[in-house]
């Protein structure tokens, strides 16, 4: 990640302070929150991916990119925000949540504010491909989070279903931040749907490398089974549904559905798992999905921005947080 910064650190640097200027609000509570929010940033992968995607086309970074990150992250804030509602979260990334600090009337209000902020940036300055990318997005996302309950309540997600539902929850945001950063800087078509592609396939790898820290695959200081604790249908755990024993499958099947707040239980659902063979599967698949981005990645002529995009690929998978 330090070798992708430095390739990219003064353009991430001046996103920075751009993305402080495109959430400044003229009432105190908002300027409050807005502060905080840019405080805790994360990883700021996708503002990442933008200006890479971007860089691809360009040895300069424009406006027009600048906003379509903006936008990214504008989009992105206010679906976590809206999400620690959804989920009664009182945390994200270590620190309290908007809705644990201000609570959920506020929270709502702030991820609508960061909504209709980003609707604005792309609006006042005619970025309306960039506009029309991210709100497919949206839509997709939310239509994600919908199938993801409906099928939960039933705990019968297949295979092709938990694929399509992370591929709209999930890899649809990281998909159309490397289509809008291609097109501010490129205008051209068949790019920026060869990049939207290109981080599908990122996205749903990404996905399913977090599915895997919830089996302990990796020491990240985190408690392992809370999407079983929360009757997420991930990967592995489908896996094992479709090859374990009709009685393994009813005993994991009641585990889930009655005593998913029990710790030994939980456990044993992990066991189970691993001794299935699910993790491995899972490891497989998204090394699947990987792969398929890079051989997109490298149909573009190879230099250092299409090398950095290749490490923030390989980061994704490889991560250990």
């Amino acid at each position: 990640m330090d070798d992708i910064k430095q390739l990219i650190g003064k353009e991430l640097q001046d996103f920075e302070g751009k993305f402080a200027d495109s959430v400044k609000s003229h009432v105190p509570l908002l300027d409050r929150i807005m502060h905080y929010i840019v405080k805790r940033k994360g990883k700021q992968i996708r503002p990442m991916f933008v200006l890479l995607s971007a860089r691809l086309f360009s040895n300069e970074i424009g406006e027009s990119t600048y906003r379509a990150a903006a936008l990214v992250e504008l989009l992105h804030t206010a679906t976590l925000v809206h999400d620690d509602v959804v989920d009664d979260a009182n945390q994200r990334r270590g620190l309290f949540s908007i809705n644990a600090l201000w609570k959920n009337k506020i929270a709502v209000l702030v991820g609508d504010y960061l909504l209709s902020k980003g609707l604005l940036l792309s609006l006042n300055n005619n970025d309306f491909r960039s506009l029309q990318i991210l709100s497919e997005a949206v839509k997709e996302m939310s239509e994600g989070e919908l199938l993801q309950i409906e099928k939960t309540r039933k705990l019968n997600i297949k295979e092709d279903i938990y694929f399509e539902i992370i591929r709209r929850k999930t890899a649809s945001l990281l998909a159309s931040a490397c289509a809008a950063g291609a097109w501010s800087a490129s205008n051209d078509d068949h790019s920026t749907e060869q990049m939207r592609l290109f981080g599908e396939k990122v996205g749903i790898a990404f996905q399913i490398k977090d599915d895997l820290f919830d089996y302990g695959s990796a020491k990240i200081g985190k408690p392992t089974g809370i999407d079983i604790r929360e009757k997420k249908m991930t990967l592995p755990l489908i896996y094992t549904l479709e090859h374990a024993t009709p009685e393994t499958r009813r005993r994991i099947i009641n585990i889930v559905k009655n005593h998913n707040t029990e710790k030994d239980r939980v456990e044993e659902v992990i066991q189970l798992v691993k001794a299935s063979g699910g993790i491995d599967y899972t490891k497989q698949k998204m090394l699947e999905y990987r792969d398929e981005a890079l051989a997109i990645l490298h149909k573009f002529p190879q230099n250092d921005i299409r090398n950095g995009l290749e490490s923030l690929v390989r980061f994704t998978t490889d991560r250990t947080f």
